[in-house]
């Protein structure tokens, strides 16, 4: 039993959240889903929904067991689940659960050793494809690794793949076609069974496989484990909801807790159907929207929220909390070079302001795009890292080609320079068209096609032949090898996820870029607009969006900016009009003094339409609030008038409304006048 002291002290816990945080952090019983905004405070809420279980004593810290996708995230779970009293709380990724539950009862209940773990399948893929006797490079090995990682998380053995791979939309794997590669799966599981060893696949198949098969396991593990969170639900596969299933035993109690908006990793086999699902599976489940963002400014949180809006994605309506920002700055250039110098100026900028360089990303689709970023950062002398990946220069098809340049270089050729090396890059898999498989095989091109893409522009900087072309890229190399410990970081989309930066330059959102040319399904589209959202959403502050319109200086200008900000880019009358302060209110284009008055508008209107149990357009449209913000009526006719209230809306709401907009300080008698 709890005493008075002791429920005090849980209920201490609870004063740190907003009302959202709080709603989830009481409901300490399953089954409940948490969606979670980005930068809505969601580890808080469920490590306070955790500690709150523990100190009303409804939870035996042992009993809980917390999982989550990144190592590191699991630690900051630990470390903050200990700052609250919680200690004793399990909090591990699927994988560490899972293979710390298979060594212990491979040792007590079968008395057998727990087979290696294969960190890397490359070596056994290689393997397995020297067998069949199939060719494959590098670049195709770690593609057959993927796709047989994707098979196995999909729960599909290699008959199962043969059978249903074109039907889930896969394609050619490193040219090779459905066929060859169920028998590559089939070859590789031959090797990995000879080596007696497992992967980490085969790490959560194990542990499903020895509940299903031995009811003294499932008793163990159910009796330990009572509890259970899972954040990051919407990037769970269909072998961890299996092992979660077995964990749970038919039993409710699961809080999970995750974004729609932000599912980014469907090619890896991530799926959100089960956290968007989850009501349908759990019918008495309890459902809270986590909407303030405490991350971003208003002006970052609206673009965010209509770039979602425009394609009726679903994810909650983010509502921002941070004071009013700089407008989000949207720029074109004239080639990847000149966007990659006015980024290093503006950095460069930002530092003269205080922002430090390792508060700054600078964010982009493919690794490829990396190479004029760096080259630029390191003439303006601002320190990067590269996370995620490898600079431009130390990447492995960049060093062979390189030293195949080099080679080239020393001998005599009767062929002009451009066709030298156009020869040299063909020899390491660069090609005129770009190869329609995805992955590994991909990225290997657009690295060399980048190098040739600089080697070229150097040639018409005025190299006269490969040996100068080197010369010119090995000294560009050295620069961008200078140390730096700390600096701008530079980042995939992908990479980026789960980190936020003070500033953010998102560049290259040119359509082929963002969606990426390869996208070519509806679900595809999709998951490209919500992995430019998560770019979106990691800036606190500053926030700058660009694209060139070519790739290289005196290239056919015909690139033009991402779909997915159609309506959202400024056209050149609305740029002309906002440089000359007069900038007309529309459903995207509010001051930013009416875009705070806006939010608070949202905000009321939120919990109205919670109090009433009703969708939130219901109660007023955002187009009927974003006027009211615009013209901020000062008595009941004026407040009539505006399009969408009405007689029954003002006798509704009217005295809410008007007292909200008087409040502002810009509605006072002498300010600033309103819009009509």
């Amino acid at each position: 039993m709890v005493s008075v002291s002791e429920h005090l002290g849980a209920e201490s816990l609870l004063e740190a959240l907003d009302p959202e945080q709080r709603a989830a952090a009481v409901q300490v019983t399953g089954p409940v889903c948490v969606l979670a905004g980005a930068g809505t405070g969601k580890t808080r809420a469920i490590t306070h929904r955790i500690a709150y279980g523990v100190a009303t004593g409804t939870y035996n810290p042992t009993s809980v067991l917390a999982v989550t996708f990144t190592a590191r995230a699991a630690g900051e779970l630990r470390e903050r689940l200990r700052a609250l009293g919680a200690r004793g709380v399990q909090a591990m990724t699927f994988h560490s659960a899972a293979l710390r539950q298979l060594s212990y009862f491979l040792r007590t209940e079968f008395n057998r050793p727990v087979p290696r773990i294969v960190e890397h399948k490359a070596p056994l893929v290689k393997q397995a494809a020297v067998r069949l006797g199939i060719e494959a490079d590098s670049a195709s090995v770690r593609d057959l690794s993927a796709e047989i990682e994707w098979s196995k998380v999909q729960l599909w053995t290699a008959q199962d793949y043969q059978e249903r791979a074109a039907s889930a939309g896969r394609g050619p794997s490193a040219g090779l076609d459905h066929v060859a590669v169920a028998r590559l799966i089939r070859a590789y599981e031959q090797v990995l069974g000879e080596s007696e060893a497992m992967d980490f696949e085969d790490v959560l198949l194990g542990m499903a496989g020895l509940m299903e098969e031995s009811p003294s396991v499932a008793r163990q593990v159910r009796s330990q484990y009572r509890h259970f969170v899972v954040d990051e639900y919407q990037d769970v596969s269909p072998l961890q909801q299996r092992l979660l299933d077995l964990w749970l035993g038919g039993r409710d109690e699961l809080c999970v807790v995750g974004d729609p908006a932000q599912t980014i990793y469907s090619f890896a086999g991530a799926s959100s159907r089960y956290l968007t699902g989850f009501k349908r599976r759990y019918p008495r489940a309890e459902v809270v929207e986590l909407v303030r963002d405490y991350r971003s400014t208003p002006q970052i949180v609206s673009l965010a929220n209509s770039v979602m809006r425009r394609a009726g994605e679903s994810g909650v309506e983010l509502i921002a909390q941070p004071p009013s920002g700089p407008a989000v700055a949207f720029r074109s250039f004239s080639d990847d070079a000149a966007e990659a110098a006015a980024v290093a100026a503006q950095a460069a900028a930002l530092v003269a302001q205080g922002v430090t360089p390792d508060q700054m990303a600078v964010l982009y689709r493919i690794n490829s795009q990396s190479e004029p970023i760096e080259n630029a950062l390191t003439s303006a002398g601002i320190s990067y890292q590269v996370r995620g990946g490898e600079r431009f220069f130390a990447r492995r098809e960049i060093r062979q080609a390189l030293a195949g340049l080099k080679a080239g270089a020393r001998v005599e050729a009767p062929e002009p320079v451009l066709a030298q090396l156009d020869d040299v890059l063909g020899r390491f898999g660069w090609s005129p068209e770009a190869p329609t498989e995805r992955g590994a095989v991909r990225a290997r091109w657009e690295s060399l096609d980048a190098l040739r893409a600089l080697a070229r522009e150097l040639v018409a900087a005025g190299a006269a032949d490969l040996p100068q072309v080197v010369e010119a890229i090995d000294a560009r190399a050295d620069a961008g090898h200078a140390p730096a410990a700390t600096g701008v970081t530079l980042a995939t989309l992908h990479a980026a996820k789960g980190l936020e930066w003070e500033a953010v330059f998102l560049i290259g959102l040119a359509d082929g870029l963002v969606p990426i040319s390869l996208a070519d399904t509806p679900n595809d589209i999709a998951e490209e607009r919500r992995l430019m959202y998560v770019g979106i959403t990691r800036a606190k502050r500053h926030l700058q969006l660009s694209y060139a319109k070519a790739r290289t200086a005196g290239s056919n200008q015909n690139r033009r900016f991402s779909r997915f900000l159609n309506g959202l880019w400024p056209t050149a009358e609305q740029s002309a009009k906002k440089a000359r302060g007069l900038e007309v209110p529309g459903r995207e284009d509010l001051t930013v003094a009416e875009l705070e008055l806006f939010e608070q508008l949202r905000q009321w209107r939120l919990e109205t339409a919670r109090a009433e149990r009703r969708a939130a357009f219901t109660v007023l449209t955002d187009l009927t609030l974003r006027a009211l913000a615009a013209r901020r009526p000062r008595d009941v006719s004026a407040l009539a008038a505006v399009p969408g209230i009405g007689p029954v809306k003002t006798d509704q709401y009217g005295a809410e409304l008007l007292a909200i907009i008087a409040a502002d300080p810009r509605t006072a008698p002498g300010s600033a006048p309103a819009r009509p």
